[in-house]
């Protein structure tokens, strides 16, 4: 679909990557990884035709069409969200009134035997027939269904765009690019502004269309899920990768330590090659040997080893007083602007030491609980702030506050206190202030750069609550690693609200979910959560649906979620209706053991295969083997939770 040649980038005489060449095919699902600056969005963008490489070119096949989806993008503001999105469809309206016209020139002619007559003719059959297969017809019920699936309410489509946050304008522009239906999506960073299920929904999305995929994002969960192919970019070069991100991190070690060996083994060989050049350069006996050496040591290309940031920074919080007990108590508490109640009735109890996470779809509350702790907003109810508790708070406005006449450096060395002012330099770096930009005033800076200034900024703070906001945002994966080893040691109590999985994956060990005006608390991490609302398991369960079966996961939630009383009061009817659900989940457990061993026997044979030379080498015969574990691993979630449920 479309094939990249030779293609190279500079700027200002500085190359930025030279010779790279990759076809992507129908149904690629590319994950675009290198580190900050390596030129991943540049890559996108000259894909795109948005840019133009200093060499090579990009060829994209006759009738592919190519979406792309940046970071920042201009908004229009003066239509409602529907009629937005409906832009979208602006070929089927065009197909539609060149059908009208031609329909209305067949009911105006009368010379029905003519060849022009029966052209006319076709051409009305071959557009109208068109017209049925782009979806004429039903666009509007496939731009509610998408619309619905990004998060937005019904009552919302007919509201101007203008009244939306940047964030759910993003959401727009992103429902008008999926709904074209493009042969090939190139998107930068799309999860940056969705919730959790709105991921889920893309994710599925994703993997039901028909075209290629290329994306940027450092949502790992989210890149895990979509791509089956890793194009790194490294040393200006691109390595191409066929097989899913965590599987590329794997083969990427494999790869460097095959590179130092074969650099260490070169080396030696080198090194012996000039001993022997030294020993008998003056020995007339030897000077055709000498000669030789000289010729072979001309000859060797010295090996490279891919670029790997080997710097490794532990950040750790400043010493903190110890907080009381219970930091954080809700009791009834609500907040109500006019009719409209955002959450009523919160009862929660925050304990010291305890890393909770906010989820929940945006405009939930999430942020508002967040400002009625910090003392920003009025509140119904009684909200009480612990004993000594010193609050640590990022969010999106903190990174206005910052001084504009000081520097990135300034800014930092002025909070950085003990053995973290030797490493200042090591800590702007980890957060992509490295080299020169740690000199820059902080009023030049972006809105992502301040906000990851803020961010180091308040690492730097001693406090003994710490609220964090959306702050894997602006953050790499290096970055985001760095932020979670911090707060994993830091002995104080945290509230993080974040759509980031992975990064809230053995992080967190309570979950509150927003939704409907209420807020609900789920004991244990993120996919303990996520599994309990039968989110993650949905695509491995979809076929078991299909064939007529029903969802283990979803006999758990009802078999949970029913108040179920002792035998003896139960009537007859009753009785009838407790055996039958019992059977259900014997059925559901039989179901799932017997996937179980259909998984493990096939994935028996294929590292049976694995183990020959010729399967080894097979990248298809991995790739389907890390499939298989992964559906392994998902049958047992299920086989686990139907089992539960049983006794």
């Amino acid at each position: 679909m479309i094939s990249v040649e030779h293609l190279k980038v500079e700027f200002s005489a500085r190359p930025l990557f030279s010779d790279v060449s990759f076809v992507v095919n129908n149904r690629d699902r590319i994950a675009l990884v290198g580190k900050n600056g390596a030129g991943k969005s540049t890559m996108l963008k000259i894909i795109a035709g948005l840019q133009q490489p200093t060499d090579g070119r990009v060829a994209v096949q006759r009738e592919v069409s190519v979406g792309y989806l940046p970071q920042v993008m201009v908004l229009s503001d003066d239509t409602t969200v529907i009629a937005e999105v409906e832009k979208a469809f602006s070929h089927i309206h065009e197909l539609r009134s060149q059908v009208e016209q031609l329909n209305q020139e067949l009911a105006e002619r009368t010379d029905y035997e003519t060849p022009d007559y029966m052209e006319l003719v076709e051409a009305f059959s071959r557009e109208s027939e068109r017209l049925q297969m782009m979806g004429g017809q039903n666009y509007h019920a496939e731009m509610e269904r998408t619309l619905t699936g990004l998060g937005f309410l019904r009552t919302d489509f007919e509201r101007p765009t203008r009244e939306f946050s940047g964030g759910w304008r993003m959401r727009i522009e992103l429902a008008k690019l999926l709904l074209a239906h493009h042969d090939v999506l190139l998107l930068d960073e799309p999860t940056n502004h969705l919730d959790i299920e709105s991921i889920r929904w893309l994710e599925q999305f994703l993997a039901k269309s028909s075209g290629a995929v290329m994306l940027v994002s450092h949502d790992r969960a989210f890149i895990n899920n979509v791509t089956n192919r890793t194009l790194e970019i490294s040393c200006g070069k691109v390595i191409d990768y066929r097989v899913p991100y965590d599987e590329y991190v794997q083969l990427r070690a494999e790869r460097r330590e095959s590179q130092i060996r074969a650099y260490e083994n070169q080396q030696k060989e080198m090194a012996d090659i000039r001993d022997f050049i030294e020993r008998f350069r003056y020995k007339p006996t030897k000077a055709v040997q000498v000669q030789s050496r000289i010729k072979q040591l001309e000859k060797m290309v010295p090996i490279e080893i891919d670029e790997v940031d080997t710097a490794q920074l532990h950040l750790k919080f400043p010493p903190c007083s110890r907080s009381g007990d219970y930091p954080i108590i809700c009791e009834e508490v609500g907040k109500s602007y006019g009719n409209h109640v955002v959450f009523s009735n919160v009862n929660l109890t925050i304990k010291r030491g305890e890393k909770v996470a906010f989820v929940g779809k945006n405009g939930e509350g999430k942020s508002t609980l967040v400002k009625c702790i910090m003392d920003e907003i009025t509140h119904d109810g009684d909200l009480k702030i612990g004993h000594n508790v010193e609050i640590g708070y990022y969010a999106q406005n903190q990174a206005q506050l910052l001084d504009d006449e000081l520097t990135v450096f300034d800014t930092i060395d002025q909070v950085a206190k003990g053995e973290i002012r030797t490493k200042i330099r090591d800590l702007l770096g980890a957060f992509m202030f490295g080299g020169e930009a740690s000199d820059k005033k902080v009023k030049v800076l972006s809105g992502g750069e301040r906000s990851r200034l803020a961010m180091i900024k308040l690492l730097l703070e001693p406090v003994n609550l710490l609220i964090l906001d959306e702050p894997t945002n602006h953050l790499d994966m290096r970055t985001k690693d760095v932020l979670k080893e911090a707060i994993l040691a830091f002995d104080g109590t945290v509230i993080v609200v974040s759509h980031d999985r992975e990064f809230l994956d053995g992080l967190v060990t309570k979950v509150y979910e927003f939704g409907g005006g209420k807020v609900r608390e789920w004991l244990g991490g993120i996919y303990d959560f996520l599994q309990k609302k039968d989110l993650e398991s949905l695509d491995a369960l979809s076929s078991h649906i299909e064939n007529g079966g029903t969802s283990p996961s979803a006999v758990v939630a009802s078999s949970k979620n029913s108040d179920m009383p002792s035998e003896g009061a139960l009537s007859y009817a009753e009785q009838k209706e407790q055996a039958k659900a019992r059977r259900k989940l014997e059925q559901a457990v039989k179901e799932a053991e017997a996937e179980l061993e259909r998984l493990e026997q096939e994935i028996s044979e294929v590292e049976s295969r694995l183990s020959t030379p010729e399967g080894a080498a097979n990248l298809e015969l991995c790739t389907r083997h890390g499939e298989l574990r992964k559906r392994l691993q998902v049958a047992e979630e299920v086989w686990g939770a139907a089992v539960e449920a049983l006794n």
